[in-house]
């Protein structure tokens, strides 16, 4: 199955110039996420890594943290009326005597995580790791370094420019995975089921870097995979800083170049003289 992008013919318009070609899009199709059988969520993604995508969306709600606790993940035959296989509903099976998460009415789309949720609280679940003693640090150097290292992992981003992108490194700056999808969140579920799926959960040691801003979701997205540096080349919200400073994960935005806002467990980051706190390379409220 491949089905990332999708082919469209165009016009181009040029100042005086009008061409015709074809252009390549990011695929967008729903997700059904059913759990033992009954419909758990519908989300908006890019297809592929869709096995990712459920067992992080899973970490995500507090609902399993070893590999163990999934029995099978499987796509649903005969999910069109003709019996077909549209590669669009995924059921999960929780291993015995793992507690299935408390109903919801989940809908998720590309651009927002948290829509559909009872409430703020709710959104609040308890991580089963502490990000706030994770005692890794990192050079401003290997931080300043992430975007673009990011940036030459988005094979499909080159081709379509419309996917954001989420990666894991570790404290040295090396890549440990890279996803991509037209929903931010989508991106970081994919990575926290790609590290369920290979038991090296919680993420300790790690930063987890994301192409766009750094809303309440990715913060709390962290939190769960037990990552304790979340780094963004866009802004946070106000409620992803208070969170991130409630756990103890180190804040990082505006990161684009040497220059950089830490706004949370400024303790991780060794900033070298020459761009010291208080000048625009590393801003920090906490």
């Amino acid at each position: 199955m491949s089905r990332v992008t999708v082919k469209r013919h165009i016009l181009r318009v040029k100042d005086t110039a009008r061409t015709r070609r074809i252009d390549s899009l990011a695929a967008e199709e729903p997700l059904e996420i059913r759990l033992d059988g009954t419909p758990l969520t519908v989300t908006m993604r890019t297809p592929g890594d869709d096995f990712d995508l459920a067992a992080g969306f899973l970490v995500s709600e507090g609902a399993v943290g070893s590999p163990d606790d999934i029995a099978t993940i499987r796509y649903c035959a005969g999910a069109t009326v003709d019996d077909g296989n549209t590669y669009n509903v995924l059921d999960v099976r929780l291993a015995p005597g793992v507690p299935a998460p408390e109903p919801r009415n989940f809908y998720t789309t590309s651009s927002c995580g948290v829509c559909g949720k009872a409430s703020l609280e709710a959104v609040r679940t308890v991580a089963r790791w502490s990000a706030g003693d994770d005692p890794v640090r990192l050079t401003q150097s290997v931080v300043a370094a992430l975007p673009d290292r990011l940036r030459a992992a988005q094979r499909v981003f080159d081709r379509t420019g419309g996917l954001h992108a989420a990666g894991l490194f570790t404290a040295d700056g090396e890549p440990l995975c890279v996803r991509e999808d037209v929903g931010r969140h989508n991106a970081v579920d994919k990575l926290l089921g790609w590290a369920l799926r290979n038991d090296r959960l919680p993420l300790r040691g790690t930063v987890l870097m994301v192409s766009g801003r750094a809303s309440f979701e990715l913060v709390q997205k962290a939190v769960m995979g037990g990552v304790p540096v979340l780094a963004a080349v866009s802004a946070p919200s106000s409620l992803a800083a208070e969170l991130a400073a409630e756990e103890g994960l180190t804040l990082i935005g505006f990161l684009r170049g040497d220059s950089m806002n830490v706004y949370t467990g400024e303790r991780r980051l060794n900033v070298t003289p020459s761009g010291g706190y208080g000048s625009a390379a590393a801003q920090s409220t906490g």
